[in-house]
């Protein structure tokens, strides 16, 4: 039987558990588990990490441990009871063990390792704290290392910050909100700002020195110099080198290494710099011979110098390596370092230019502890510790130092008889009082021990040198006295030997008689005489002789006179000897009474550091003079005091206060000394109204702090020794005392007046007082006194006084005092501490202090014991009544005040504002029921009560910013969450009760409600992107507080009634943002609601458009914020609460009359909805720019199709065109851009700011977005495009007359042209990609795209791309529609192939002379339609001959809108699949290699080819394949009887097949003609075996000689003789090379891109044109894919995108001869096989049924076009010329003036109809049959040149092609029905007062007289326009949008 468990309630699984018997539960080693019941052996429970799991698993693999139940019973919580620090570090492991996978799967390897090393770092110590083996200082170590590795986690995994107290987590219930604020900023502080050092140490590791010429042992010396004062600052830092550069003592680390200690921040500064003095031990002159002399001399080698400041900049871990210089003269050496740091060159240069000395310098910042902790491995492996010269900046009680400096200066020798100069030596010593040297007190710097004597530098023959040697002297304090030092001079002679001969000594004793030291400063010493030999052992003979000139008396002329002399300087650094006679005199009071006035009023000029050395002593001499005469000495001892007690206050003397402090608990005995203290001190005090000189009394009352100790520990002194005696009276004189001070604090006073300085003064000080009191009095008559002093104070005091900050002060100090936590003292105390804040908060002044004051008490309130609630209840009622209104206004003025510009000032407000609002948190936690009432209770009048609602709600709206709190601060946001909940459910009842039915106020309730929706908005209250463990804690902690509020919301809503109406539409875009936060209880609140507001606006207005509008526009605007679920599918599910699965928006609607308005709303909310998820998903960081491009399409053009918004529509479509700008898509930037454009207008109506537009006419901003578009279609080589644009803004200047914009814009427009001739364009390709699958986006999901590629990329380069945009995609490889399964799948599938595109602008492809690089343009722009080729095999494979069977399956694509446009892909509207028969599709493959071999032939010609290599192999390729059976299997396949039996219905085509395989013989023997032409002489044997191969193959064909029709119509150029153009190349028609000069260009701007059949390519040749009316351009022909074959014709690829077959009209109509015209137009509509043989090979027209130009096409009759279906053959527009009604047209007699027209497209340079040139040949472009050089026949052989106008040639032939883009008959069928156009093309602008370039598609009448003048480019455009005002009806127009964008 299970039974409920009692104490096992928590413990930690052992082993794992599989869970495999019934309801068992699965458990991992390591998990945590809560334990319910128990039965024989089981427990039941559940991990915690996953409560909703419950099962039940064997006891034996549990562990348990003690635990803490809360809430026992069915919501239960366990919490272990361990160290706090333990279950933090365990919670948080787990959680950073999930987040630290995801590092590893997002690829952040360096936090992933770190955190890997923390992480294990924190496991360590946590078993070492587990195990429990730690002293208490460890674990303390150890708990401080666990946190700060805790936080540097936290931080890094952007976690939340943890407050914490003694390393503790800290529970926010359990301590106020203010304490909280605090505990979380000083986290946050310390986190953000390291307080800089105030101590700094410089680390100098001598490393070795440089030099070619060493060769002796160094000495050198560091130390640190300031160059502003030169005067050193340290000592000095001393290491030996040895002859190699190296340390002596490489062993010994702390030789080499150094710390330079107690630098201050000051010393940090660039003029303060490292000197390194260098020494050589060794010979006098560096070059002197080894055996010239044995004695080692300290000589100078070199100096270097570094600035401090370069090692703050420089990387502390380099080495730096330090030029050595050499001073010119030996006698300037005592100043080289001066010399090198102020560059005077001239003195010094350097020693080499290899010397360098290596050395690691570091400076490290902080105390010494710290630093010995820190960097322990440099003092455990030794360092040297050099001092600084004098006290440090602080100087510590207990420093023991006792160390005397000399520095040997300089002397002044006489020669000696000698007539050089002295080498001059001196050696020092220090001797004891008994004259014995003492051993090893000689140091020349630290790193060194010190020796027993030092010798110095010898400068080269110098009577007057100059060491500037500085040597240290530590000599203990009790040998200091009677000690002596003697410097001894010997010369050094460089010659007998060497010797060193003494000739004089000086002395120097270091004590005077009188105690006092060697006073610091300069000695000159007297230089004694003496002997070589002479002994100076026996010391007492010469110390009776003078030392010093200064202390000669004046009758010693004979010393006095003496040239000789030395200079020392001392200087003592000494914690126990002085220099201060006043200060030995003032000691020994006892021996000269008679001093002690003059002693006394000397101590105020005596250095501070001689007083703190001898503190205590002087204290107790102060008060033995005042036991024994205090009449006499009582207030100089009282001053001398005070001038003591304010000497501690400074600085660097700040901490000998504890030794004070000491001094007087446990060494003062002055028990009687507290009557003449407190009598002094009263005499001053009362003294304060009159005296004039406040000076001396401000001093005094500084020091009232300790003079009050005095006067407390004297006073317990006294009553110990006399049990208490004199009680009464010590009461009242303190009670006189303070009514002095009253009495001086209560007088007004301006605030400059000195009285009011000594007020103020008292009053800092005054606070410190009150622990002093409490020793004797009680806490009541403390408060008391303090009450009453701080109540006298004038309260009308001027603002800008300086008392009333120190008042606050004060207030502040007696607040955070120990008496202010007694709750007696507090009520006492706490009515002076609200007035003073009140009065300061309503001024707004003095902020920061006003927080920390109310902080300090609100941090007190919640500490509450027992029987004290009434108390607090109390405190709280009184602060709420003061403060509360005042708090709530300060806290609206900080937030509203503008931000002052300095980052200081900024930080400074953000605290202030933070604190502030932690102030009111506390205390509205504080408030109970009874407080609410009673503040509701005391608004006299309904307004009051309504200002301080909207204050209070505008408050709480601040307190929710984002920016309130830091990010990491959860804990206060959840804090501050709670408090906000419960104050307003409070207030809802007040605003129910008060502002309802008649006097109900809409402010009010719409700040509330207005405050509700972004309480739930928040993001630190969306639990659903927390971890499951932090979600866990808040839920058990304060609930889901969105759903308190969202239920709060109902019932007020609920409570409006009629009000309601008031809040439509105005807060559904608030509610509709709380209806997305993903909690299913707040939607189950909020969607009646949504009900409610339709319902309401039905009944005001009968619709609801309002409604739509507002929820759209939110929509939007709340989607593109990312608001919503993550993931598409859980967001989609329940963002449509509105009609998803609650008790749903859509269910309620049906019940509703107005039913089908309502459901068609939520349809369109629906799509919209489905577009702005894809939207915002893609928009998220890191999304590729294709993804994000494609939805912004889709939505843009939801907004404008089925929305009809246009503002919205704008937006997005300025949105598309930053994210195309950003992507480098310049083109589709322009023409996204142009959208816009196109709703504007020409017209100067002025339009609002918007975006980023400033206010201006619609002009003016039409005018602009021109020239941003030009210049976007410039960057994108779409300079056609520009032209058409540049054009249109030409118009406009002109029209205005500004000629200066006009040049512009024409210049413009020029180097646009320029540019298309001048630059290369990379041809782009084209892919058709396939989405499938339910994961993709809904705007891509099942759908298929043709996607325009970028530059240079490939199909497989694309597939990557496409593949790394949906990585979760599967590539699909092969190219079958995909089935059902594959759209329904839950997965993502791609599938990619490459297309052909199919051009529109056949016209200009097919002009011959027009350049490739203008061509280009046409074949890849303006595309509407796509090919795929798949070939394939129907019926059984002869494996002999495959040709018979092989089919293609040709799929074209019909996109929706033309690319390049607004995107770089667009969708498939429309698929054709038509399959092209064996026969077909081999007539195809011989078409398209003529033309390859055409365009080849032709380029050779023209010397287009660089080499000839291309036509040899293409000759070869179709020669060879030829001979070994490529036309032979053609032949074999269709041109045997039983095909021809079979297949009745192919004779036409099998006619066709043969007449191109005579075609291509013809072009092969042409080529080869060309070919020998220009074949290299090594190529020639190549030459001869195809000519030999070619008679073969014409035998293999049956072709012993051309027929009579292909001799007679060789290879035609199509164009004829064209007119001259500048632009086009000669055209060379034959090997002989006679010219013709090419038509000039075309440049078309299509209104509506058709297909139509492509043309030949510029430099095709006439009679290739004639014989097969089909062309390709040169390119497509190299690219060109035919079918699969043994031959070279074929390919397994898809077919080039122009084997369609084309040829011209055969027939022409008459305008005279209607029943002709409708017979051809009869004819047209006919199928091939139907059509009268005379419509195929016609009788010679007579001339009076020569149709005119414009009628060309009408009576054309359309070819079988393999691309289209059946029932689509009769509409075509593709039209082809039979080769076999050419061969026979061409002997038709001659006609005169019979003439044709080309394809003709309005270019932008010719901006004219069609029917402006009908009449004129040549601009008409008609085309005149070129015969043939093989004939010799050629018309303009003999001139070259163009033929005049009226001439006519003997052969006119018709166009290769119809014109179905210029001319069309009237009852062509429309090819795409029903359709909305693009909104997006530059030429589909319908706006009548714009002239726009003519759509191809409209027929104009014929014009019968052409102007004489080109009319002006605008009229011209204007003329081109649909003269009958029409609308094409193939061209549906978008919706039109309201002109609502005329405000914009």
């Amino acid at each position: 039987m299970w039974i409920p468990t009692e104490h096992e309630k928590y413990g930690v699984v052992l082993a794992s558990f599989r869970g495999t018997v019934q309801h068992g539960l699965p458990l991992e080693i390591g998990d945590t588990v809560q334990i319910l019941e128990k039965c024989e052996g089981w427990y039941r429970g559940f991990i915690l990490k996953n409560p909703n799991a419950k099962g039940i698993f064997p006891s034996s693999y549990i562990h348990l441990k003690n635990a803490h139940v809360k809430n026992k019973g069915q919501f239960e919580t366990v919490i272990p009871v361990e160290d706090s620090v333990i279950t933090e570090m365990t919670s948080t492991l787990r959680d950073w063990g999930t987040m630290w996978k995801q590092l590893y799967v997002k690829n952040e390897g360096d936090l992933f390792h770190r955190l890997w090393h923390v992480m294990n770092e924190i496991l360590d110590l946590r078993r070492q704290v587990l195990v429990g083996h730690l002293t208490h200082d460890r674990m303390r170590d150890v708990k401080q290392h666990i946190t700060a590795r805790l936080d540097w986690g936290n931080e890094q995994l952007g976690l939340d910050l943890v407050p914490r107290r003694e390393f503790s987590m800290v529970d926010p219930d359990e301590i106020s909100v203010t304490e909280l604020y605090r505990l979380m900023e000083h986290r946050h502080r310390k986190k953000e700002t390291p307080a800089p050092a105030s101590t700094h140490h410089l680390f100098v590791h001598v490393k070795s020195l440089m030099s070619a010429n060493v060769g002796e042992e160094l000495e050198v010396f560091f130390h640190i110099y300031d160059g502003r004062e030169n005067r050193p600052l340290s000592e000095r830092f001393f290491v030996r080198l040895n002859k190699s550069g190296l340390p002596k003592s490489p062993e010994k680390t702390e030789r080499q290494c150094t710390l330079f200690v107690d630098l201050g921040s000051s010393d940090l500064r660039k003029d303060v710099y490292i000197v390194v003095h260098i020494i050589r031990i060794g010979r006098m002159g560096a070059g002197e011979k080894k055996n010239l002399c044995s004695v080692q001399y300290r000589r100078p080698f070199g100096c270097a110098v570094v600035s401090i400041a370069d090692l703050l900049t420089a990387d502390s871990k380099d080495d730096h390596l330090l030029k050595v210089y050499t001073c010119n003269t030996e006698s300037e050496w005592y100043q080289i370092h001066e010399n090198i740091i102020k560059k005077a060159n001239s003195r010094y240069n350097l020693s080499g230019s290899n010397t360098g000395l290596a050395v690691a310098l570091q400076l490290l910042h902080g105390d010494i502890e710290q630093l010995r902790r820190e960097y322990m491995v440099l003092f455990t492996r030794g360092v040297s510790i050099t001092r600084k010269l004098g006290f440090s900046d602080v100087i510590m009680p207990g420093e023991m130092r006792n160390d005397l400096y000399i520095t040997l200066e300089k002397g002044e020798f006489e020669k000696g008889g000698k007539s050089v100069a002295r080498n001059v030596e001196i050696t020092v010593y220090v001797l004891d009082i008994d004259g014995q040297i003492l051993k090893s007190h000689m140091a020349a710097g630290s790193g060194e021990p010190g020796g027993d004597e030092y010798h110095s530098l010898v400068l080269y023959h110098n009577n007057s040198p100059r060491w500037a040697e500085q040597i240290k002297l530590p000599i203990p304090v009790d040998v200091f006295r009677g000690s002596h030092v003697r410097f001894e001079f010997r010369h050094c002679s460089t010659k007998d030997k060497g010797e060193k001969k003494l000739f004089g000594y000086s002395f120097v004793p270091l004590m005077q008689e009188d105690g006092r030291t060697l006073p610091d400063g300069t000695h000159e010493l007297i230089i004694h005489k003496c002997e070589e030999n002479t002994s100076l052992a026996d010391c007492s003979r010469y110390l009776k002789l003078p030392f010093s000139k200064a202390n000669l008396p004046s009758n010693n002329q004979t010393l006095k006179g003496t040239k000789e002399s030395f200079w020392i300087t001392s200087f003592l650094c000494s914690t126990k000897l002085t220099q201060n006679g006043d200060m030995l005199d003032l000691l020994k009071w006892r021996a000269h009474p008679e001093r002690i006035n003059d002693s006394l009023s000397k101590l105020k000029e005596i250095d501070g550091s001689e007083i703190v050395k001898f503190l205590q002593d002087t204290l107790d001499t102060l008060f033995g003079i005042l036991d024994e005469s205090s009449q006499r000495y009582g207030l100089k001892v009282f001053d001398s005091l005070v001038h003591i007690i304010n000497l501690l206050q400074d600085s660097k003397f700040q901490h000998f206060k504890p030794v004070m402090d000491t001094y007087i608990e446990s060494h003062f005995a002055g028990a009687l000394s507290y009557r003449d203290l407190i009598k002094v001190l009263k005499w001053y005090v009362d003294r304060i109204v009159d005296a004039e000189h406040q000076e001396h009394i401000q001093q005094v009352l500084k020091a009232s702090e300790y003079i009050f100790k005095y006067i407390i520990q004297s006073r317990r002194l006294f009553s110990l020794a006399t049990g208490g005696q004199n009680e009464e009276e010590f009461r009242v004189c303190i009670h006189e005392l303070f009514m002095s001070i009253r009495f001086f604090l209560s007088q007004e006073n301006k605030g400059s007046s000195p009285v009011a300085q000594t007020q103020a003064v008292f009053l800092r000080t005054f606070p410190a007082v009150y622990g002093e009191l409490l020793k004797i009095f009680t806490v009541r008559e403390v408060a008391g006194f303090i009450r009453e002093t701080l109540g006298s104070l004038p309260t009308t005091v001027h603002a800008d006084c300086p008392l009333e900050t120190v008042k606050l002060q004060c207030i502040a100090k007696t607040v955070e005092s120990q008496l202010y936590i007694n709750p007696d003292s507090r009520c006492i105390l706490l009515p002076v501490v609200l007035r003073v804040l009140q009065a300061h908060m309503q001024e707004q002044r003095d902020l920061v202090m006003c927080a920390s004051i109310l902080t300090s008490m609100l941090s007190l309130i919640t500490k509450e014991e027992n029987g004290t609630e009434p108390v607090v209840s109390e405190e709280v009622e009184l602060i709420v009544e003061s403060l509360l209104g005042v708090l709530l206004r300060t806290i609206l003025e900080i937030s509203n005040r503008p931000q002052s510009a300095g980052p200081a000032m900024r930080l400074q407000f953000q605290d202030v504002t933070g604190e502030f609002v932690a102030c009111l948190l506390a205390l509205l936690r504080q408030m109970s029921d009874r407080h609410y009432q009673k503040l509701l209770q005391a608004f006299s009048n309904k307004d009051d009560l309504r200002d301080f609602l909207l204050q209070i709600f505008t408050v709480f709206r601040i307190l929710i910013r984002p920016e309130m709190f830091p990010k990491d601060w959860t804990v206060m946001r959840l804090v501050t969450n709670n408090v906000i909940i419960t104050t307003v459910l409070y207030l809802s009842d007040a605003l129910r009760k008060n502002f309802l039915n008649d006097k109900f106020d809409y402010k009010v309730w719409d700040s509330y409600f207005y405050l509700s929706v972004i309480f739930i908005n928040q993001p630190c209250l969306q639990l659903e992107s927390f971890s499951p463990s932090k979600r866990k804690k808040i839920l058990e902690k304060y609930g889901d507080m969105r759903v308190m509020m969202g239920c709060e919301i109902f019932s007020m809503w609920q409570n409006l009634g009629e009000h309601k109406l008031n809040f439509i539409p105005a807060m559904i875009g608030p509610f509709l943002e709380v209806t997305l936060v993903p909690q299913p209880d707040l939607r189950n609140v909020m969607i009646p609601i949504f009900h409610d507001m339709m319902d309401w606006e039905q009944r005001r207005s009968g619709n609801f458009k309002q409604v739509e509008a507002k929820l759209i526009d939110k929509l939007d605007s709340l989607m593109s914020e990312g608001k919503g679920d993550e993931t598409y599918r859980e967001l989609f599910n329940s963002i449509i609460p509105l009609f998803g699965p609650y008790p749903s928006l859509l269910k309620k609607i049906e019940r509703e009359t107005w039913r089908e308005s309502g459901i068609s709303l939520i349809a369109t909310v629906t799509r919209l909805m489905e577009r702005l998820l894809d939207y915002r998903d893609c928009m998220k960081l890191g999304e590729v720019d294709g993804k994000k491009i494609g939805c912004t399409v889709s939505l843009l053009n939801f907004y404008k199709t089925e929305l009809n918004k246009e503002e919205m529509y704008i937006r997005y479509i300025h949105k598309l065109y930053d994210l195309h700008l950003k992507a480098q898509n310049y083109t589709e930037a322009s023409y996204t851009l142009l959208l816009y454009d196109e709703l504007l207008e020409w017209s100067d109506r002025p339009l609002r700011e918007f975006l980023n537009y400033p206010m201006q006419s619609e002009w003016q901003r039409k005018e602009y977005l021109h020239l941003t578009i030009v210049q976007n279609f410039d960057r994108g080589k779409c300079w056609e495009n520009g032209i058409i644009l540049c054009r249109e803004l030409a118009d406009q200047y002109e029209s205005y007359y500004d000629y200066r914009n006009l040049s512009k814009m024409r210049m413009m427009e020029a180097s646009l042209y320029d540019k298309i001739m001048d630059q290369q364009r990379l041809e782009p390709e084209f892919f058709r990609v396939g989405f499938y699958g339910k994961k993709f986006p809904f705007f891509l999901r099942n759908k298929e795209f043709v996607c325009r590629g970028h530059d240079y990329e490939r199909l497989e380069a694309f597939q990557q791309r496409m593949l790394n945009e949906f990585p979760h995609a599967i590539a699909m490889q092969h190219v079958n529609q995909p089935d059902q399964t594959i759209y329904q799948a839950d997965a993502q599938y791609l599938q990619i192939y490459a297309v052909t595109p199919i051009p529109e602008s056949q016209d200009v492809l097919q002009r011959d002379g027009v350049p490739d690089n203008i061509k280009s343009f046409y074949k890849f722009n303006h595309i509407w339609r796509f090919r795929y080729d798949r070939p394939f095999h129907k019926g059984t494979k002869d494996k002999e001959n495959e040709f018979k069977s092989l089919w293609v399956e040709r799929t074209t694509l019909t996109l929706v809108q033309s690319l390049p446009g607004i995107s770089r892909w667009f969708e498939v509207e429309k698929r054709e699949l038509v399959e092209v028969s064996p026969l077909e599709n081999a007539i195809e493959v011989i078409e398209n290699k003529n033309l390859q071999l055409r365009t080849l032939i032709t380029q050779c010609q023209s010397r287009q080819m660089q080499n000839i290599n291309p036509l040899t192999m293409c000759l070869n390729g179709v020669i060879d394949a030829a001979v070994n059976g490529g036309l032979a299997r053609y032949q074999e396949a269709f041109f045997v009887k039983d095909y021809i039996m079979n297949h009745p219905e192919d004779s036409e085509k099998i006619g066709r097949l043969r007449e191109l395989m005579f075609e291509q013989a013809h072009i092969l023997e042409y080529g080869l003609a060309v070919h020998e032409k220009f074949v290299p002489q090594d190529m020639r044997p190549l030459h001869k075996k195809l000519v030999d191969q070619f008679h073969l193959m014409k035998s293999s064909l049956g072709i012993q000689e051309f027929p009579a029709y292909v001799r007679a119509s060789p290879i035609h150029f199509t164009n004829g003789s064209p007119r001259p153009c500048r632009n086009s190349v000669p055209n060379i028609i034959s090997p002989d090379g006679v010219k013709s000069v090419t038509r000039r260009s075309v440049l078309s701007y299509p209104a509506v891109n058709r297909y139509s059949s492509s043309s030949l390519s510029s430099q095709a040749s006439n009679e290739v044109s004639n014989i097969t009316g089909q062309s390709e351009s040169s390119d497509e022909v190299f690219n060109m894919q035919p079918s699969p074959s043994t031959s070279s014709l074929s390919s397994n690829h898809s077919a080039s995108p122009n084997v369609t077959s084309s040829a011209p009209s055969s027939a022409r109509g008459s305008p005279q001869m209607a029943e002709k015209h409708k017979h051809s137009r009869e004819n047209a509509c006919l199928s091939p096989r139907e059509r009268p043989v005379s419509a195929i090979f016609p009788n010679p027209l007579d001339p009076a049924q020569r149709a005119p130009p414009h009628q060309i096409g009408d009576t054309t009759l359309p070819r079988s076009d393999p691309n289209l279906s059946a029932p689509d053959k009769g509409k075509t527009q593709h039209f082809l010329l039979h080769p076999l009604y050419l061969c026979t047209h061409s002997h038709t007699p001659d006609i005169p003036g019979r003439t044709t027209m080309p394809p003709f497209t309005p270019s932008p340079t010719e901006c004219q109809s069609a029917s402006l040139v009908s009449n004129s040949p040549v601009l008409s472009g008609s085309y005149s049959s070129g015969i043939s050089s093989l004939s010799r026949c050629s018309v303009s052989e003999a001139s070259g040149t163009e033929l005049p106008a009226g001439d006519h040639l003997p052969h006119p032939l018709p166009p290769p092609t119809t014109l179905p883009n210029s001319v069309s008959s009237s009852d062509e069928p429309i090819r795409r029905e029903n359709k909305t156009p693009p909104p997006y093309s530059v030429y589909e602008r319908n706006n009548p007062r714009r002239p726009v370039p003519l759509p191809h598609s409209l027929s104009i009448p014929p014009q019968t007289d052409p102007p004489a003048l080109p009319p002006k480019p605008h009229q011209l455009r204007t003329g081109s326009m649909k003269l009958d005002g029409t609308s094409d009806p193939r061209v549906p127009r978008p919706r039109p949008l309201p002109r609502k964008v005329s405000q914009l």
